[in-house]
């Protein structure tokens, strides 16, 4: 990705949301990691419910910033009714709204092979943390 690219594209990490406020911490984490190591990227989190902001609202915050190509990350180990069904309802309704937006939904995380190996390797591991 070029950096004149990087400077118009956000990307939105889409997550499921929960009443815990704590549930949040390792999204909101994954989002820190990001900004840390890509300053120049734009990253947001967004939640289906329970947890604000939902996606309309992500959305419209990186349209503020100028973003005008949208990256969303389904952060969903599991490949269900959300991420089949609602997330792309939700995209293609705000696609709609602003044509002037690119959006590009990403597959699940559940769905890259880096996760998997990833998850068997924490699985594996007879010890915890990094």
């Amino acid at each position: 990705m070029t950096k004149a690219s990087t400077l118009q594209t956000g990307v939105i990490l889409f997550a499921h949301g929960s009443r815990d406020p704590l549930w949040r911490l390792p999204i909101d984490a994954v989002a820190q990691h990001m900004a840390e190591r890509w300053p120049e990227l734009s990253v947001a989190c967004a939640f289906l419910e329970l947890t604000s902001p939902d996606l309309a609202q992500a959305v419209e915050s990186m349209m503020h910033m100028g973003k005008t190509h949208l990256r969303i990350v389904p952060l969903f180990l599991g490949v269900g009714r959300h991420a089949r069904e609602d997330l792309p309802r939700l995209v293609n309704d705000l696609a709609k709204a602003y044509p002037q937006v690119h959006f590009e939904l990403t597959p699940a995380v559940g769905e890259h092979p880096a996760m998997t190996r990833l998850l068997a390797e924490i699985a594996a591991s007879k010890t915890t943390g990094a």
